[in-house]
């Protein structure tokens, strides 16, 4: 069977096989010479390129509560469409950068151990990953370009030669070292300060370092064979450019603790391979030593701690020196330079262990803690959520519009701290942090919220219990859809068997919310079929017109033509209160009311600008209420809850039902349900009214 031209072509235009010369170039250490004067970039630390890598996918300023805050648009994930993308942390990623900043600029942290510190799912491994891979692919591309070098005996049959390559023509600098450390430090410092010369302070090139263990001792070796020719030595080296890659193991590390009595330190620096010593005749001859622990193949790129807290004391001690020294000691050899960033991460207990315990005071004082909270904001939690589940995701199951978000809600409710002003319930709390306006609050308030409560978003609940409940509930109910209050019920279930909830006080406490949510939802869904039977623009036309035509002449003291009798006749009073009501505007407020709805008018009739109501919100929304009181009845929606509806009421049923498809997201199933749901809420309430008046 023939391969289709179409696949061969795309093959071939893919960019691994377009960039393969660029990517596999090699040459001499003088044609390295030259790249570097070109472009000085290339020697870069791996902090500087790092920072480098993330300022390479630029970023933007907002304000937020009066606070400056940078959006790094690398978090946004632009690798795997958005797969990977962290929301709702500028602020924290934002620091988290700034720490990466300053170490380039060797202000300090660059000699310390950055430690992600937060709650389990809070998204800490998936900074650390996107960093990682970040890295990866800034090396493939010309900016983030580095390179490595190789030995190569060049000669077959001269014994000093075969004596020192041994068995092999070509040996690998097995921490893949920058090339020009390979120059001698005088020579290197004047080389330096002509490059420095005409860069800015960000991109200066420092080398503070020397070679790996075994290009030291070739190299010392062929320059004494030479005699001191340097140039004789340097034809030794081959050049190339250098591709990180965690898979291979090149210049990305990862560790991660195993069983405390297993763990050994040589996974991190190396170990002897016994299997040389026969060739070298010497354990601790370098060329019989495997440079292959974490640190070492990490060097020029980064190393991740997996849990970090959780190593054992031995690997602290290594970790110690490879931060504060930037160097690392394997068995049977002098201490080794790296270049690497150091980048862990942990959860609070952990970190409350490290904080009692006397004996790591070193190691806190060697690191940068940089909290990684929960989301405390309703619409960025629910963009975690809506990465995975939406309609154009899950084939063969409709998600009912809000079902994601009350599950966000939960869940930012859950970790949030109740406000201290009794004026303001947890709810409210909520919106506000969302960037919702409630009256008599302004954004000093929300400000003096936030930095009251300084454990908000280190407890609750961790978004990997909403998106594995969303997966159950996808799974195990029947039909066509999934609305909240299924998936609501499905995570107040699941939390018997959750194993992060503290005692009863807290499961309580999370019961509530959900009585919580479940309100909230009425609301929405409330509000929907009341503007899906409202949705007659002609009719809120009218009653608009009506209700200013009344409101011109009260604030005016005119009397109304009446367009059917043709009488003039006083405003009508129980017409403009029974739209104010529905907004909750007091009697003895109403006169301020009209007046503002007046003046409003009034400064649009200036600009030469004509009335819309749908521009007022607070208008807009009580002749919406009020066109609704008028037409349910006609609907007779509540008739929905009792087995017969006739004719025309189903056809006005089904109208309402195609505008909640068409207009809100909802399918034939879920907008039924939504139906059937608003239905027995107002036949609750009509009960509820009989009652009363009985």
């Amino acid at each position: 069977m023939s391969i289709p031209q179409e696949l061969i072509s795309a093959i071939e235009n893919s960019s691994e096989i377009k960039n393969f010369k660029e990517l596999n170039w090699k040459g001499s250490f003088e044609d390295y010479l030259g790249i570097f004067q070109k472009n000085p970039k290339v020697a870069r630390s791996a902090y500087q390129r790092l920072y480098d890598m993330i300022l390479s996918y630029g970023s933007e300023e907002y304000t937020e509560y009066k606070k400056q805050i940078t959006k790094y648009k690398f978090f946004d994930d632009p690798f795997d469409d958005g797969k990977d993308a962290v929301f709702g942390i500028d602020i924290h990623l934002m620091k988290l950068v700034n720490v990466f900043k300053a170490a380039a600029l060797r202000y300090g942290p660059e000699k310390r151990v950055i430690l992600l510190h937060g709650p389990v799912g809070s998204a800490k491994s998936t900074i650390a990953r996107m960093l990682k891979k970040g890295l990866e692919h800034y090396s493939r591309c010309a900016d983030g370009a580095l390179y490595s070098f190789r030995w190569k005996k060049l000669q077959d049959g001269n014994p000093e030669l075969d004596r020192i390559f041994g068995t092999v023509d070509v040996i690998d600098d097995p921490i893949h070292g920058e090339p020009l450390y390979l120059v001698p430090q005088s020579a290197r410092e004047n080389l330096l300060k002509e490059v420095n010369a005409n860069v800015e302070e960000k991109d200066r090139i420092v080398l503070k370092g020397d070679l790996s263990p075994i290009s030291r001792f070739i190299y010392n070796e062929l320059f004494n064979h030479y005699e001191g020719d340097w140039s004789s030595v340097i034809k030794h080296i081959e050049v190339y450019r250098l591709t990180l890659s965690e898979k291979d193991r090149i210049g990305i590390g990862t560790f991660q603790p195993k069983d405390e009595k297993n763990q050994d330190s040589t996974e991190l620096t190396g170990d002897i391979n016994y299997r040389k010593i026969a060739e070298y005749g010497s354990e601790s001859d370098p060329r019989a030593f495997n440079f292959d622990g974490e640190f070492n193949i990490a060097n020029r790129g980064v190393i991740e701690f997996v849990e970090m807290l959780k190593l054992d004391v031995a690997f602290l001690y290594d970790l110690l020196g490879a931060s504060q020294e930037h160097k690392i000691k394997p068995k049977k050899f002098a201490q080794t330079d790296i270049d690497e960033v150091i980048i862990g991460h942990t959860n609070e207990p952990e970190y409350r262990k490290l904080q009692n315990n006397e004996f790591m005071e070193a190691l806190r004082d060697r690191t940068i803690k940089i909290d990684v909270p929960y989301i405390s904001r309703l619409s960025q939690e629910r963009r975690i959520y809506e990465k995975d589940f939406t309609n154009d995701t899950i084939k063969g199951k409709h998600i009912a519009p809000h079902t994601v978000e009350m599950a966000a809600m939960w869940a930012v409710l859950t970790r949030l701290e109740e406000p201290k002003k009794a004026n303001l319930t947890l709810l409210q709390k909520l919106k506000l942090y969302d960037g919702k306006s409630l009256p008599g609050f302004t954004e000093d308030n929300v400000k003096e919220l936030r930095k009251e409560a300084h454990g908000e978003g280190m407890t609750g609940i961790s978004p990997r219990y909403i998106q594995d409940k969303i997966s159950n509930t996808l799974v195990s109910r029947a039909g066509t859809s999934i609305n909240a209050f299924m998936l609501l019920n499905e995570l107040q279930s699941g939390l018997k068997n959750h194993t992060l909830i503290n005692g009863e006080e807290e499961m309580k406490h999370y019961k509530e919310l959900f009585a919580m949510v479940k309100e909230e939802y009425e609301d929405i869904v409330k509000n929907e079929v009341q503007r899906a039977i409202t949705a007659d623009e002609d009719a809120i036309q009218r009653l608009c017109a009506n209700y200013i035509d009344n409101l011109k002449a009260y604030t005016q003291k005119e009397r109304v033509r009446n367009k059917f009798t043709g009488q003039d006749e006083e405003p009508d009073e129980r017409l403009m209160r029974s739209i104010e009501e529905k907004i909750d505007i007091p009697e003895s407020r109403k006169d301020d009311f009209r007046r503002e709805i007046m003046n409003y008018i009034g400064a649009l009739a200036i600009d030469n600008k004509k009335f819309d109501y749908r521009t007022n919100e607070r208008l807009h929304k009580a002749l919406e209420l009020k066109l609704f009181e008028d037409q349910k009845d006609s609907i007779k929606l509540s008739s929905l809850v009792t087995a017969t509806v006739d004719d025309d009421t189903q056809e006005k049923i089904d109208i309402v039902k195609a505008r909640l498809i068409k207009n809100y997201g909802y399918n034939e199933e879920s907008a039924t349900d939504v139906l059937n749901f608003v239905a027995s809420i107002f036949a609750r309430g009509d009960v509820k009214n009989r009652e009363q008046k009985g």
